[in-house]
């Protein structure tokens, strides 16, 4: 039987936002075989970026909340990589999560549990994923959280 994560997103009350166009000359996701490399994803949300530095004006579960939206975003240009077909996805291979913190900061990976823990609830065993989750100095246009995901697809 296969999975319908787009069902499971209507029944956790989520619509994935568009697919964020790239800011700069790279593309959003390359497709190599059955490999996905999804570009990193900023934190935003309807209301535009969600800024901000761990440790100094925002704290870590505002921060989870901030690494939820990019997993969002890794999901919207997934399902662009998979022709619109999310049931496609076979497993989450991998995330690299990037912390806009002070050096003091060393919750970096609670922060990118809220991409983990959504990946986990929408895709059940095909969200488990092995992980990176490390403290930048700064993030492009300010914003608290940048993650890049590694996804299989058939």
């Amino acid at each position: 039987m296969s999975a319908n994560y787009e069902a499971k997103l209507a029944d956790m009350g989520i619509t994935l936002p568009a697919a964020p166009a790239p800011a700069a000359k790279y593309v959003p996701f390359v497709v190599i075989g059955d490999m996905v490399y999804v570009s990193g994803q900023i934190s935003q949300d309807a209301g535009g970026l969600i800024k901000g530095k761990l440790g100094d004006d925002m704290e870590t579960e505002a921060g989870a909340a901030a690494a939820r939206t990019c997993a969002l975003g890794l999901m919207a240009q997934l399902k662009a990589a998979c022709d619109g077909d999310l049931d496609r996805l076979v497993r989450v291979v991998k995330l690299t999560g990037f912390v806009n913190s002070t050096p003091d900061f060393a919750e970096q990976p609670q922060v990118i549990n809220g991409a983990s823990n959504l990946l986990g609830d929408v895709f059940g065993d095909a969200g488990a994923h092995a992980r990176s989750a490390v403290s930048a100095a700064a993030l492009p246009l300010g914003v608290a959280v940048e993650i890049e995901g590694i996804f299989q697809i058939k």
